[in-house]
Order: C-alpha cells, then structure tokens, then sequence
C-alpha cells in the first residue's frame, strides 16, 4: 500500500522545511510514503528548499496557474506514481502532520473513498466570530447540496482513495475544496470526516484578500458546480419563478377585467408579466437541453475514469 502525500506550495520556503518534518514516517497498513511537492510558479527558494528537504519528487508548474490547478495537478501526479492513497495538506503547516494516520485510517479499513480533516473551528484564534459562523453556515450548505456530512468544507488536509482520485476532476480556477466535495456527492463516493488538529497561524491566506472576496468567489463555484450536475433541477427552479411571477400578473389583468371591463388598466403589468412567463418557460426549455448535455458530460467523464484505470495499468506492467 503506497501513500503519497502532495504539498502545493507557492512562495514556501520559510514554512514547507517545518511541514515536511511533521509528516509521519511510518503508518500502520502503509508500506511506503511518499512526498510530492507541486510548485505553482513560486519565484523564492521554495524548488531548492524541497530538494535539500528530500521531497521524492517535484512538480514544477512553470507559471502561478492557482490552487485548484496545483491541486489537479498533484492528483494526476500520485496517480501515475502509483498512489493507492494521496492525502493533501498545506504548505504552510496548518495542519497537524501527525494527524494523516487518521485521514487514512478509515480509507484502509474500506469505511470511506474519501476523507476531510475537521478542525476545531470553534478554538481556532485566527477565526473571527463572523468567519466561524460563515464556516459553519457554508458548510451546511454544501453538506445539502452533496448530500454528505462534512462539517469542515473548507478543509484542504483530506485523502483519497485512488479510485476517488481518478473520478474528482477539477475546473474551478479558485480552490478545489467545495467542487470536489459536490462532485464526490454525485460520483457516489463515500465521505467522510475525522477530528484533526491545527498548528498556529504562520502566515495570511493567499488565496482571497477579505471575507467578501472569498464568498463571491465560493458562490460562484458553488452555483457552476451544483448547476454542472444538477442542471435540470437549477433551471427549473429559477424557470418556475418567472412563470410565477408572470401569471399572477396576468390572473390580476384578468380579475380587473371580467369585474370592470370599461377599465383597461394594468396594461404595462400584463406586458411584463407576458414577458416573464416567457421567459420562464425558455429557462425550463434550456434545463431540459443543458440536461441532456449533463448526460453526454457523464458519458465523458467515465470515459477518463476508464483511460486512467488504463493508464495506470500500464504503468504497474511498466514497473
């Protein structure tokens, strides 16, 4: 059973030497680990730091392409490598690395495909009061949405099984973290969660500049990756508002005129309200057709999920 252990870094060179010492060297189940440090384009000393630490091996990006890239970019990587587990953690030390044997303790034991780290969000000093609640209410959300239980949605420090890993496909350009998890909620691959603990705050995030930025940019890859797999559910809802919208205005025309005929009012109202069960009814149309889409997008991703297995195949044959 082989473990590797992927690190996306960008600009780590004070922090990465202290992760690295953190990971575990040895895990009941686990006959080899393995680390995989993916640089995404860092201009510091970041490359020469993880050489001189003994990362087994590197991927160097070329150019900053972001977090949900480097991420992709890793997954692919431990799968050709041979990976049977790959568990993610940040570069920055946020996460105990003592705590792995836990993330990958369920996925040994059969119980889980899937495993994020819950951190204790309600002792974590870093956090606002308005953070941990947006954490708690954000994390609700998605649980509903991919209809699993993961207190902790925004967690990076989480494993994957290999069959996980090679069904997970990321197109957001933001983070990884909620995709993967609607995905996996649709893939009917199993989630799960363990307690974990965190390290003190070793420097600010770079992945948003303030609280606004990163719940616009969250709701943004929430609404494309639910819409992604749950199309015709999206454009009925929103078809079936504006069909509702515009037939109360036209019963209200109607109403006016059978008990007063001599009057013409609500004249712009029914125009509009044309207007919206028009445009409703389109929406509806276009849920059907990006539905039928939906369906050639999961022919395509089994498709990669059978070249993967594929692929890595060939490479044991190779090894």
């Amino acid at each position: 059973m082989k473990l590797i252990i992927q690190i996306p870094c960008l600009n780590e060179e004070k922090t990465l030497p202290q992760t690295l010492r953190d990971l575990p060297k040895n895990i009941p189940g686990i006959d080899k680990i393995e680390t995989l440090v993916v640089d995404d384009g860092s201009t510091d000393g970041t490359l020469e730091i993880a050489r001189q630490c003994g990362v087994n091996h590197i991927v160097g990006m070329g150019q900053h392409r972001g977090l949900a890239k480097a991420f992709k970019t890793g997954l692919d990587t431990a799968l050709h490598l041979g990976a049977d587990i790959i568990v993610n953690t940040d570069a920055d030390n946020q996460y105990c690395g003592a705590d792995i044997q836990k993330l990958v303790q369920p996925i040994l034991e059969g119980r889980y495909q899937m495993v994020i780290g819950e951190r204790p969000i309600e002792q974590i000093k870093e956090f606002s009061p308005v953070k941990k609640r947006l954490q708690r209410i954000g994390s609700c959300v998605v649980s509903q949405m991919a209809k699993a239980d993961v207190p902790d949605t925004t967690s990076g420090f989480r494993a994957y099984s290999r069959e996980a890993a090679m069904k997970i496909n990321v197109f957001s350009e933001f983070t990884y973290t909620l995709e993967t998890i609607l995905q996996a909620g649709n893939q009917d691959i199993i989630i799960g969660h363990v307690p974990i603990r965190t390290n003190g705050k070793t420097r600010e995030s770079r992945l948003f500049c303030g609280i606004s930025a990163y719940l616009r940019k969250s709701l943004i890859t929430l609404v494309r990756s639910y819409t992604m797999y749950k199309p015709l559910k999206v454009f009925t809802y929103l078809g079936s508002i504006l069909l509702f919208i515009g037939l109360m205005g036209i019963l209200r025309f109607l109403y006016d005129f059978i008990f007063d005929p001599s009057i013409s009012r609500h004249i712009q109202s029914l125009i509009m309200s044309a207007v919206f069960s028009i445009v409703g009814f389109q929406v509806i149309l276009l849920g059907l057709l990006a539905d039928i889409i939906s369906a050639n997008r999961r022919l395509s991703e089994e498709i990669l999920y059978r070249l993967k297995k594929v692929e890595l195949f060939m490479f044991k044959d190779k090894g």
